[in-house]
């Protein structure tokens, strides 16, 4: 009831943005509750991270609304100077319009230049909505990064979007920051390279680029991206661009 609330406080106030402050563990079990097509159409910019996930992409299935990923309160107050400026300068520009393109060294990443709707954000988040109405459907290109996954449960995670059937009908995928986690002798060298090259063997029949290193993850500097909106991915001589 309280996070019901909370929503609803942010659609009728006067702010034009209502960021989180934390992540927002547990926002699964509301999604049934919240009336999306009133909180799409509130002129609200929902700005999150992390678990947050979970509502941004509901917003988007359930009432096409947009919203962005990559920063909360919390970790305003918790950057450094040159850290800030790197993240600042990407949430400011996306939010007042000024955002043309973003890029990123993306090495080893398939030259490419497709359109879709950019979506995606947490991994886990994005794996509990599978096969729920609150997993957007549309063909695009998928974003994703997580935190204190070891290699292996990566690949499980990307396994189960695959055997539902997500992965395949993207435009393309990318991965950002998979950070926060310790290799042990029991992995046996395998690594997050490794999964890149098993993600890219397993989406090659189906012409789904796979591109690394978009700067999206749980560290500090990080991009804000827009969730829900229609982009350009240029990927050319190992650099990526989203183009706005």
């Amino acid at each position: 009831a309280e996070r019901l609330g909370a929503f609803s406080r942010a659609a009728a106030s006067k702010a034009s943005i209502a960021m989180v402050t934390r992540g927002g563990y547990g926002l699964t079990r509301v999604l049934p509750q919240l009336d999306f097509a009133a909180l799409a159409s509130s002129g609200k910019r929902w700005v999150g991270h992390s678990d947050f996930t979970a509502f941004a992409l509901a917003l988007l299935a359930r009432a096409r609304g947009q919203s962005f990923l990559g920063v909360t309160g919390h970790m305003f107050a918790q950057l450094a100077t040159a850290e800030e400026d790197v993240a600042l300068a990407s949430f400011r520009e996306l939010l007042d319009a000024s955002a043309e393109a973003v890029g990123w060294e993306a090495p080893g990443s398939p030259a490419c230049s497709v359109s879709g709707v950019l979506w995606g954000g947490n991994l886990s988040m994005v794996c509990a909505l599978a096969g729920s109405p609150y997993l957007p459907r549309q063909r695009g290109i998928l974003f994703c990064e997580d935190v204190a996954e070891a290699p292996y449960r990566v690949e499980r995670l990307l396994t189960q979007l695959l055997l539902a059937g997500v992965l395949q009908r993207q435009r393309a995928v990318v991965l950002g920051g998979f950070t926060e986690y310790k290799l042990t002798p029991h992995d046996a060298g395998f690594d997050m390279a490794e999964v890149t090259r098993w993600l890219r063997a397993q989406l090659k029949p189906h012409g789904v680029p796979v591109v690394t290193g978009l700067p999206f993850s749980h560290d500090h500097v990080r991009l804000t991206l827009p969730v829900g909106r229609k982009v350009r991915l240029i990927v050319e001589q190992g650099s990526a661009f989203f183009v706005y």
